[in-house]
């Protein structure tokens, strides 16, 4: 299992990397490989406003369908169109060719309460749930 120490992870299996005020957001290999193989991704649309902690995507794989949820508040201004054509980008390389948005942040104050590398992994270890 991969968890680069430069991204910051949610709870609910979100990695998010910080360049300046925007955020670029994904699932984690973790989630990944819990779903199997991933067949379509929703993007949200660009210009959407979203909360933390609010639905803003979802995951479908070939076992289930979930909800990706934003982990900091702001403005959706970038979408990783790319995965309309290839969702299976998920699956092969989570944290470099499969992000899925990014978000310009509204309150940077949110990333405090999102955890580092090392919290994240062991947080997974225990069941991450």
């Amino acid at each position: 299992m991969n968890f680069p120490k430069e991204l910051k992870y949610s709870k609910e299996h979100e990695w998010i990397k910080v360049e300046g005020k925007r955020a670029t957001i994904g699932i984690t290999d973790f989630a990944q490989s819990q779903l199997g193989d991933v067949v379509f991704v929703e993007l949200p649309n660009t210009g959407r406003t979203v909360k933390a902690g609010e639905t803003f995507s979802v995951v479908e794989s070939v076992k289930a369908v979930s909800d990706i949820y934003a982990p900091v508040s702001g403005t959706v201004v970038a979408v990783n169109e790319k995965l309309n054509d290839t969702p299976e980008a998920v699956n092969l390389s989570p944290y470099e060719d499969a992000w899925i948005a990014v978000i310009e942040m509204s309150d940077p104050g949110e990333l405090e309460g999102l955890l580092d590398s090392g919290a994240y992994e062991q947080f997974t270890a225990e069941g991450g749930h």
